[in-house]
């Protein structure tokens, strides 16, 4: 840097958690950064698309500032077209934090489960490593999911696990023997198929789905076999769990072997 340069103040980065559809979910940590006169970003698939976390604000009745402005985040598997994306929103938050001013980047559940903050905060301090970036924790859909239908995800020793249903069928029929309540995410493209399992495994009864949670178009599902062939939103999941499994085994298994070493 030479003499006459000034070096430049960033504003800070936040990811701002704002539940998965329900406006009386928002922390009010975020609700204060949202009123705090940092700018608005939110994220996008593609130019011109209604946000859902965008959606959320709007339904807790908040005026949307002149300057808001989407990132275009596309949902493709295509590596060259994602490199480029990537580059070009970490680009332009890079951009709008050199004004100085904090940057709130509006992300629906929470910021540091399955959601595009965190990869864009990680872009951002590799290109710029002093921007300093503040994380909001949030509702996430499944533990919203879980109080909209009365389940506990865990009781004392159960165990849980959080996968995306992208996995495939056969890690879904293996961790249903390893863990007493699976959460799938994402369940859109294999909907039929993880039906099909859950009722080879006889674990219908003790499964249902989710779709929106929180929002106004909400829907459960108790009857996951009346969902055979229908078309699904991408906000979705699904909650089941396996009373037929030892409950707690794990638990139990490692507590043996700690009292048999002492």
């Amino acid at each position: 840097m030479t003499p006459t340069q000034d070096k430049v103040t960033y504003g800070r980065l936040i990811g701002a958690s704002l539940g998965p559809g329900d406006p009386g979910l928002i922390t009010r940590r975020a609700w204060e950064a949202l009123h705090s006169g940092a700018r608005w970003i939110y994220p996008v698939k593609k130019a011109e698309e209604r946000s859902y976390a965008l959606d959320i604000v709007c339904r807790a009745g908040l005026e949307l500032p002149a300057d808001i402005e989407p990132l275009v985040f596309p949902m493709t598997r295509d590596a060259t077209i994602l490199a480029k994306a990537w580059a070009r929103a970490a680009a332009r938050t890079l951009e709008l934090l050199a004004e100085g001013r904090d940057l709130v980047f509006l992300v629906e559940g929470d910021a540091s489960t399955f959601a595009t903050f965190s990869h864009l905060a990680r872009a951002v301090r590799e290109i710029t490593p002093e921007v300093e970036v503040e994380t909001i924790a949030g509702v996430s859909s499944f533990s919203a999911a879980a109080a909209c239908v009365g389940k506990a995800l865990a009781e004392e020793d159960e165990t849980i696990a959080v996968i995306p249903a992208a996995y495939g069928i056969s890690v879904i029929d293996h961790l249903l023997d390893e863990f007493d309540t699976l959460i799938l995410m994402k369940v859109k493209p294999l909907v039929d198929e993880i039906i099909e399992l859950l009722e080879q495994r006889d674990l219908l009864a003790t499964s249902c789905f989710i779709e929106r949670v929180g929002a106004p178009d909400q829907r459960v599902v108790t009857d996951l076999a009346s969902l055979k062939g229908q078309c699904v939103n991408y906000l979705s999941l699904m909650l089941v769990q396996n009373p037929k499994r030892a409950r707690g085994e794990l638990r139990r298994g490692c507590r043996k072997r700690k009292e048999a070493v002492a």
